[in-house]
């Protein structure tokens, strides 16, 4: 069981559609939840219901560990009050902002669902914000689910996203604004079984958002290669952990930077951070977590292809380097400019650059 510091605490704000909703959760627990749909703006009740469940559950803000908020698609300017609300918090407490789909969190409405679920956002002029997602039994727990994407969220219009729904030939469970605007079309070119949500489960959720974002990465794991800059650091004393720390220092001084010394000695106790050295990413498969090599210019290709199969299922990757800081004696041998010429264009996949501008 946890100790009462470890708990880990995520407010939620959604105001991506006509529903505004704050929620706050604590490990596996939801602790508070506030939603309106109403003729208000986002403007006028988003802040007012964070502080009602400041005030009936006596949170005090500075305890929170991050913040999520719902990222788009979604409204203009309910997202931009949305954002401006969280990032402002996140600043003004110096905690993390972690942004979700809006049409993921709208899926994990219907958690468990044994059909298809496709959510529909109203885009007008026929078209909807949706994506195609199955819920399937997660092997490692008992009646638990992982939500699997079929068709990643996008803009298209309702024929197109009904028709590949009909090529599937499975049941669907629509949700959703866009649910009574597309009724009749629903009616009219469906050929598969399909059903709307209900009531309570059809609209946008600040507690579907801090669930999915607790579900779909459970842990970072942070990692870099043990290359010497220019120097020859010699016979380290002390046991292994010690004699690798010097190379890993640079990760714990960004963390400290961006959570705070506790919070991350808290999660490193729990293992929700894990920092280690390349060498120990053999052999292991990471499944559900977000794994973050640093450096990766001082990697040659063979060690880029393994650190790239050690993602598993559920898991996000970052490769993060500088090609202009090659630190290998033999500069020829870092395979990270020829990686990332094999991954572009590759769906799923981005490589991004950045230049002279984007230094702050």
């Amino acid at each position: 069981m946890a100790e009462e510091g470890e708990n880990v605490r995520i407010l939620a704000l959604d105001s991506s559609g006509l529903v505004a909703s704050v929620a706050l959760s604590e490990d596996e627990n939801l602790i508070a939840e506030y939603t309106v749909q109403y003729k208000k703006t986002h403007s006028q009740t988003l802040l007012p219901m964070l502080q009602e469940i400041c005030r009936m559950v006596e949170l005090d803000l500075n305890t929170v560990d991050a913040v999520a908020v719902a990222a788009g698609p979604g409204s203009f300017t309910g997202l931009r009050i949305g954002s401006a609300t969280a990032k402002g918090l996140a600043f003004a407490l110096n905690k993390p902002v972690v942004p979700v789909p809006t049409v993921d969190g709208l899926a994990y409405q219907m958690y468990g669902a044994g059909e298809l679920v496709c959510p529909i956002m109203d885009a007008r002029r026929s078209q909807v914000y949706t994506g195609v997602y199955e819920f399937v039994p997660d092997q490692n727990g008992q009646f638990a689910y992982d939500m699997r994407v079929i068709r990643q969220q996008c803009a298209v219009a309702f024929d197109e996203i009904a028709e590949a729904l009909n090529r599937l030939d499975r049941g669907v469970i629509f949700l959703g604004d866009g649910v009574p605007v597309f009724q009749e079309r629903m009616a009219q070119i469906m050929r598969v079984p399909y059903t709307a949500a209900p009531l309570h489960r059809a609209r946008q959720s600040a507690a579907a958002v801090a669930a999915l974002k607790r579900k779909e990465v459970s842990r970072i794991v942070m990692c870099r290669p043990a290359v010497e800059a220019g120097e020859k650091l010699g016979f380290l004393p002390g046991d292994l952990q010690t004699k690798v720390d010097p190379y890993l220092r640079p990760l714990y001084d960004a963390l400290d930077e961006l959570l705070g010394p506790e919070t991350v000695s808290r999660f490193m106790e729990n293992r929700t951070i894990e920092i280690a050295p390349l060498a120990y990413m053999r052999g292991r498969t990471l499944k559900s977590c977000c794994l973050i090599a640093d450096e990766c210019q001082n990697m040659s290709l063979s060690q880029h292809l393994m650190i790239l199969t050690r993602l598993g299922e559920g898991s996000r990757m970052v490769l993060t380097g500088d090609v202009t800081q090659i630190d290998l004696p033999t500069p020829a041998d870092s395979g990270l400019e020829r990686c990332a010429e094999i991954l572009t264009d590759l769906e799923g996949i981005s490589v991004v650059r950045l230049g002279g501008a984007d230094v702050v």
